[in-house]
């Protein structure tokens, strides 16, 4: 293996001992989940494709949600689609009448990234792509950048804020050819979702509408439609946390969330959503509490119903639900590898443990914590740096002692047997 740049190490590590998914550098550390990533892969072909995706990613606290949708995310970058994220908290919802949604839609176009800007901030790159590409059209048809652009996206303004939309792409075009700073940045405003009033939006760019509540939805699909537009694959977007739509204590306002996900549901599933994708990320309670999840909500509950024919360890990956399987103890035992190889800087001399060690550092954790140590990794992770950091400054420490472990042995055929203190009974892990 190839030596891992200090920038791309402190990243993993330092988010994975925060207990937060890193932003950079997760192939390093990705194991497991091969059949669920072939399938969000055929959503990723099927949205460029001009089609549509949904999915509703299920998984414990600690499970790797979030790091499976950031997989997702950056899979749908090499595949040249555009990305946004976001999680929702109290001040974000997909549906409000205080500006909550408005709020969510602002920070998913601050997330907006591309194969060339993917940790964010992609959107203003975009709408000067597509004006350069409606310039060079004007000049080979003879007539002016404006009314290039006005032909490209004649077909938007027949969707809900399309005509505007329309007026913002040819403001920003004459800020770009007039080198008017302020159009632009008042352009890109708008697109962002950032004016609170329909009078500044008509004062900066002689528009009648904002981005408000109830036109979150309708600018994501105008959105998708654009950036096919400027020559992308499509716009795929991820949203975590939905566990706070579950929280909501007013019925009134859960339902409404609810709602809307069943309108992204029957757009996506019938296709008339363009090359547009979500995948929402939520615990099982947000799921399946037939008093305030998704259940509760009885068209919802029809839709989203598990396959009855996928029992006795078979299982689906079809359907809009994908419940993400526990980390069987041999991914584990991978994902432990290579974390020692990343803390290591892909130095194999530098290594803080030695093989043995990480079966025995499991079992440790099995004794413990039981099957929760690789069904919800994120805390036996966070140990795990925590033992390498230790050793790392105390280089007198023996590893041994710090986990409990007695003895290690290895016979003839590779399989280490490990004698914890306080415990008469032995694990065999076959190295």
């Amino acid at each position: 293996m190839s030596t891992i740049r200090a920038k791309d190490r402190d990243a993993v590590i330092q988010s994975l001992r925060a207990g937060v998914v890193p932003r950079t550098g997760q192939h390093l550390i990705q194991v497991g989940r091969v059949k669920e990533l072939e399938a969000l892969m055929k959503d990723v072909e099927r949205i460029a494709d001009s089609g549509s995706g949904f999915r509703v990613v299920i998984g414990e606290y600690g499970s790797g949600k979030t790091f499976f949708l950031n997989l997702v995310r950056a899979i749908a970058l090499e595949k040249k689609l555009v990305t946004m994220h976001a999680d929702l908290n109290p001040d974000r919802r997909l549906h409000a009448t205080g500006g909550q949604a408005r709020s969510l839609y602002a920070e998913l176009t601050k997330n907006l990234a591309s194969r060339t800007k993917p940790e964010g901030g992609a959107l203003a790159g975009i709408v000067e792509k597509f004006v350069a590409q409606a310039k060079s059209e004007a000049k080979a048809g003879g007539i002016t950048t404006e009314a290039a652009i006005r032909q490209r996206l004649d077909h938007l303004t027949e969707m809900v804020n399309g005509y505007d939309f329309a007026e913002v792409i040819a403001a920003y075009c004459r800020g770009f050819e007039e080198g008017n700073e302020q159009l632009k940045a008042d352009a890109i405003r708008w697109l962002r979702g950032e004016f609170t009033t329909k009078t500044d939006a008509r004062a900066a760019l002689g528009v009648r509408t904002i981005i408000d509540d109830a036109s979150f939805y309708d600018q994501l699909k105008l959105l998708a439609r654009f950036v096919r537009l400027a020559g992308y694959s499509g716009l795929m977007v991820c949203l975590d946390e939905l566990v706070n739509l579950y929280k909501l204590s007013n019925t009134q306002a859960r339902n409404s969330n609810y709602e809307q996900i069943l309108r992204i549901l029957n757009d996506s599933l019938q296709g008339s959503a363009e090359g547009l994708g979500f995948v929402l990320g939520g615990t099982p309670e947000f799921l399946m509490d037939t008093r305030r999840g998704l259940y509760s909500y009885a068209a919802l509950q029809s839709r989203l119903a598990e396959n009855t024919f996928a029992k006795a360890g078979m299982v689906d990956y079809s359907g809009p639900v994908m419940r993400l399987a526990s980390l069987t103890p041999e991914d584990f035992f991978v994902l432990l590898q290579k974390l020692r190889h990343v803390y290591a800087s892909g130095e194999v001399a530098q290594y803080l443990l030695p093989e043995p060690a990480i079966p025995a550092f499991m079992e440790h954790c099995a004794k413990r914590l039981g099957d929760a140590y690789f069904r919800t990794p994120r805390t036996t992770i966070t140990a795990f740096i925590n033992l390498l950091a230790v050793l790392e400054q105390n280089p007198g420490a023996d590893w041994k002692a710090l986990i409990g472990v007695t003895e290690v042995v290895a016979d003839s055929g590779g399989t280490a047997d490990l004698a914890l203190e306080n415990d008469d009974e032995f694990a065999s892990f076959q190295l």
